[in-house]
């Protein structure tokens, strides 16, 4: 079983946490909060040992009912890999304790991809994964952009892409974040952050990325418009989808036409914390003009889609599975993700 630890558990890393609990091969020995409260009370029922930051406040753990296994540095030291999701920028101070016990160590997508020098993503790059100590898996909306991008270039060929994110202000529990009542471009120029992500993964890839923040908390909505090198038909994209088990394609006999009734969706089909693990591609907005213009909208899930990668990634680091189908496949099925038709 490869020992995995989660280092911060919030939005993240208890997801993380759940679905690596979940996998035959795979067992959660700890998990880090920096201060008591709601997901340290989840993370004991669950029945997670709770590691802490700074050991000097074990006493208001103990007094709020929960029991501390002790510092996170004893926790690295018993992991054979470490999820780091902490605040975007933290995780950065911590590679020096995953190096000093020469742990591997997987950084989410707020940190940069120098940090690890090499960023994750399970449809494109696995096999690069197998072995390495460092690794950092893409932000949310690189990975919807990396999965969908990945597939299409791979039979028809991109030859440019264009892509513009409306991104949610913040995650449903988050009641520090906005905005209330404004669309803000986020960044004001282009290209923003996202192109140059998605090139980390996928070099050869031309790419150009716009973003906005909307007050919302539900998901990130994709514009995306695709430049093919060779000619592709509608139907033929929609074929692609359907066989890819981390796209899922929203029909137009579902109603379903905003991230809230999706969001609604998945809920109601008893996902666990209602999560979208896959791309949400709304069947009825692909289109493919003169061939090879091919244009489609697509929903993220910000709190879920990295989850499953990250699981991956654990796996491919750790070395015993070689290849992206078998690893997603047993991912797959251990959390239940059957995407969406």
């Amino acid at each position: 079983m490869i020992k995995v630890a989660v280092n911060g558990y919030g939005t993240i890393g208890k997801r993380v946490a759940d679905a690596v609990s979940c996998q035959p091969d795979m067992e959660i020995i700890g998990v880090s909060k920096t201060k008591p409260g709601a997901e340290a009370y989840v993370a004991k029922e669950r029945g997670y040992p709770l590691y802490i930051a700074d050991i000097s406040k074990k006493d208001a753990f103990i007094k709020a009912g929960l029991e501390v296994a002790g510092s996170v540095e004893e926790m690295i030291q018993k992991a054979d890999i470490v999820v780091d999701a902490t605040p975007g920028g933290v995780g950065e101070g911590n590679k020096a304790l995953y190096e000093k016990y020469q742990k591997k160590a997987i950084w989410e997508g707020g940190e940069e991809h120098e940090l690890a020098g090499f960023s994750f993503n399970s449809s494109c790059n696995y096999d690069q994964a197998i072995g390495r100590q460092f690794a950092r898996v893409v932000s949310c909306n690189t990975t919807g952009l990396c999965r969908i991008i990945k597939l299409i270039d791979s039979v028809f060929g991109v030859k440019k892409v264009r892509a513009t994110m409306v991104r949610r202000g913040g995650d449903p529990g988050d009641i520090k974040r906005g905005p209330i009542d404004a669309i803000v471009l986020n960044p004001v120029t282009i290209p923003s952050h996202h192109g140059p992500d998605v090139q980390s993964v996928l070099p050869h890839i031309s790419i150009v990325t716009s973003a906005m923040i909307v007050p919302t908390t539900l998901m990130h909505m994709h514009f995306i418009n695709m430049e093919l090198k060779n000619p592709a038909t509608k139907e033929q994209v929609i074929e692609l989808i359907k066989a890819h088990s981390r796209l899922g394609l929203i029909e137009k006999s579902t109603g379903i036409t905003s991230t809230a009734e999706l969001k609604e969706f998945t809920s109601d089909l008893l996902r666990p914390r209602g999560d979208l693990w896959e791309n949400g591609i709304f069947a009825d907005s692909l289109s493919v003009l003169d061939g090879t213009d091919l244009y489609l909208f697509q929903a993220i899930h910000q709190e879920a889609d990295v989850v499953v990668e990250t699981v991956d990634c654990i796996r491919a680091m750790a070395g015993d599975v070689k290849t992206a189908m078998e690893s997603i496949s047993i991912t797959n099925k251990a959390v239940g993700l059957t995407a969406i038709r």
